[in-house]
């Protein structure tokens, strides 16, 4: 495991105070949750390490890119799925939810967001051509 981008300290200064048992948790995920953005990075081919050695400013942003993750994932019950908001409805039988983060774990705790923060996203251009023009010479 790497060095982590953001400590415990970074959490309970940029949130609130962790319970023992949270930051028990929380020292875990931290280099995990690091080492996660760092194969994501190198999946678009960069070096996360380089880019936040070169540019305090981006290293903020990755401390708190980190935090974020790691506090998503503190936030999520473990009894069950943590829901943001639930609906309800009476006699049509209705109900709806959506999930914190939805499957659990540190992949999915890491959003679109947080990505395009870090400038970590692959952007794709492509077309596709339908038809060749075909040049017919006179002779």
């Amino acid at each position: 495991m790497s060095t982590a981008f953001a400590s415990v300290t970074d959490i309970t200064t940029l949130y609130r105070t962790l319970t023992s048992a949270e930051t028990t948790r929380a020292e875990a995920l931290l280099p995990l949750v690091s080492d996660e953005l760092r194969v994501i990075a190198t999946g678009v081919g960069k070096d996360l390490d380089a880019m936040v050695a070169a540019s305090e400013p981006y290293a903020n942003t990755v401390k708190v890119v980190t935090v974020d993750v790691v506090y998503r994932i503190l936030r999520q019950s473990l009894e069950g799925e943590a829901m943001t908001q639930e609906s309800q409805s009476g006699l049509g039988y209705s109900w709806s939810g959506t999930y914190s983060v939805p499957g659990g774990g540190i992949a999915n705790a890491i959003m679109y967001n947080d990505l395009k923060k870090l400038g970590l996203l692959r952007q794709q251009m492509g077309s596709v051509m339908l038809w060749e023009e075909k040049k017919c010479s006179q002779e």
